[in-house]
């Protein structure tokens, strides 16, 4: 069996960790590198960096902080935010940037996608998808978003997902942007319908307020890891704590 990971999310604007809700109303958390040093210690089993207002700002990925970050932190971690093109990837990469995290430009390019694998790797390649939902009838649909969830696009989910996994990503990071911030827990149906549906792991994103929403996005979910900012960001539990738990829940984590 695969060991469940906990990770952190770090969203970065004008590098500081920002937080929001359904990626709006943005609130300074922390600085990325005293959060990567802290987490590190606490035992994350990754971190995430996402700079969220590259794409939207029409540029690549702030360089600076990444250098900063990669100095001091000692598990992996992943970078997302304005990467257009295998050059950006090799720029992260060369810092020591484990993964790399592409959504707008996946979406405008699918072929990079399959380009970024033969390169890289697919273990070094998640497509980030975030979605909201279409339709609240007998069936639920989502649709997909681009540009920091700004542009909707006319993709079906589950259909993307099967595509993203066919052209060799290693990994999904998907987020609902109708729970991002709430605190009342996952998109746990939009999260399950992706994980049966391809055989690649699921990070579930977006929501998660107390513990017990960790474990339904593992069980309920289907889940292979699940990202969270605000309870880690403003001290509500620890990743120390969340694991406990988790364990004590019968989720496999590495202590």
């Amino acid at each position: 069996m695969m060991f469940k990971r906990v990770i952190p999310c770090l969203d970065i604007k004008d590098g500081r960790v920002v937080k929001g809700v359904k990626f709006v109303n943005l609130k300074d958390a922390r600085d990325p590198v005293e959060a990567a040093i802290a987490y590190s210690k606490q035992g994350a089993d990754e971190l995430v960096f996402l700079d969220i207002a590259a794409t939207t700002e029409n540029r690549k990925t702030r360089l600076d902080w990444v250098k900063r970050v990669a100095e001091v932190v000692t598990v992996p971690f992943c970078v997302g935010g304005g990467i257009r093109d295998i050059t950006d990837m090799q720029d992260l990469f060369a810092l020591g940037v484990n993964r790399v995290s592409i959504n707008t430009a996946a979406v405008k390019n699918p072929n990079l996608i399959k380009q970024a694998v033969e390169k890289f790797g697919g273990k070094r390649i998640v497509v980030a998808i975030d979605a909201k939902c279409k339709a609240q009838s007998a069936k639920r649909k989502w649709e997909i978003l681009i540009m920091g969830g700004e542009e909707s696009v006319d993709l079906e989910l589950i259909e993307w997902a099967k595509q993203v996994e066919k052209l060799g990503a290693g990994e999904i990071l998907l987020t609902s942007k109708d729970a991002d911030g709430t605190k009342q827990g996952y998109d746990l149906e939009m999260t399950s319908a992706v994980a049966q549906a391809v055989k690649i792991p699921v990070i579930a994103s977006g929501g998660a307020g107390n513990l017990e929403h960790l474990y339904q996005a593992f069980t309920e979910g289907k889940a292979d890891a699940v990202l969270a900012a605000s309870i880690f960001h403003y001290g509500v539990y620890s990743i120390k704590e969340a694991k406990e738990y988790l364990k004590s829940k019968g989720i496999l984590v590495k202590i």
